[in-house]
């Protein structure tokens, strides 16, 4: 950023004026809150910020912070966030979508712009439903799933989100939900804080057309036996008592197991920076959220940054080939002649 001193913010200094219009009880309201409290914290300043978003009730999000924004085309945000952030490499660029915009038309955008390690932070709110066009299925429904576009079940195969951005290479992946402002205002600073294209997955409930999808894992009552903190350098233990763990069989497979019956040293040490596929086995962990699911910072390495070598390419054209300016040629009309 800036050498400029940043002035002290506040929540409200973040919120738009715009009237904040989800259905009463979305979980949207919570994720927006969770970011709207998180960004005085991060020393940035609402002038170098930037939200991009797509298509779909999440897509609102820009209207409702106090920075610059854009709500773009279905599916294409990460794409206009990759230009964004090769033009201005200097801003805080985030994208915003739900698992309809980001997974069905904007699929091939998010793999590529995870794959370039583009310094971008995407959020994707995943309710498992398409919400703003009324409750067709997604990329991410179960199977034999009854909407309005399947009234016999799906029979799709769905996606996991967290599978295809590792499959993807994106360096930063984690999972997090709108029932723990905490988790989200952390997990979403661990993203900020990443060098790179950094993937953020928020569980997200939509109480119209798809409420309690959910709910057996993040419901208050069951989120201890439910849901599997995962934390760097830490044995990866759940439950209440935390008698619960998991671990690495024989098998080459993952199994959740009583601590007890196996003995606390053969419980799995969680190593986000493990290149060789452990994130990827915790996201197969579970088949779904209703099964003991893992939450938290799956996979953070370090790449190198997109941006960051095409400005050091641009720069060794500049001085190979003698005097020019780029940005003057950009801005100097639609046509231009070629000698």
């Amino acid at each position: 950023m800036t050498d400029v001193t940043v002035p002290l913010t506040s929540r409200k200094d973040w919120s738009s004026d715009q009237e904040v219009r989800w259905c009463p009880g979305c979980g949207d309201y919570s994720i927006l809150a969770a970011v709207q409290f998180l960004m005085p914290e991060l020393d940035v300043a609402r002038e170098n910020t930037v939200f991009v978003s797509g298509i779909g009730c999440a897509a609102r999000f820009p209207y409702y912070m106090n920075t610059y924004g854009m709500h773009s085309i279905h599916g294409r945000a990460p794409a206009i966030a990759t230009g964004l952030k090769l033009a201005r490499p200097e801003l805080d660029v985030w994208v915003v979508g739900g698992d309809g915009d980001m997974l069905s038309i904007g699929g091939n955008h998010l793999i590529h712009a995870l794959r370039r390690n583009v310094n971008i932070k995407i959020l994707m709110f995943n309710n498992q439903i398409y919400g703003l066009t009324k409750g067709q299925y997604s990329p991410t429904s179960e199977m034999g799933k009854v909407t309005k576009s399947t009234p016999f079940g799906s029979i799709d195969h769905p996606f996991n989100p967290i599978s295809l951005a590792i499959g993807a290479e994106a360096t930063f992946v984690a999972r997090t939900h709108d029932m723990d402002r905490h988790h989200m205002m952390e997990t979403f600073r661990r993203a900020h804080e990443h060098k790179g294209a950094a993937f953020v997955e928020i569980y997200q409930n939509c109480n119209v057309f798809n409420n309690g999808a959910f709910e057996a894992i993040t419901a208050k009552d069951s989120r201890d036996d439910m849901l599997i903190p995962l934390e760097h350098g830490k044995p990866i233990r759940f439950g209440s008592d935390l008698k619960k763990g998991v671990m690495l069989g024989s098998d080459g497979k993952l199994h959740l197991v009583d601590v007890a019956e196996v003995g606390e040293d053969n419980i799995l040490v969680h190593d986000e920076r493990n290149d060789r596929g452990l994130g990827f086995m915790l996201s197969r962990l579970s088949s779904g959220p209703h099964e003991p699911t893992p939450v938290g910072v799956f996979r953070a390495v370090d790449y190198p940054e997109y941006a960051e070598e095409m400005g050091r390419q641009i720069a060794v054209a500049q001085e190979q080939r003698g005097p020019g300016d780029l940005e003057a040629l950009l801005h100097s009309g639609a046509t231009w002649t070629v000698n």
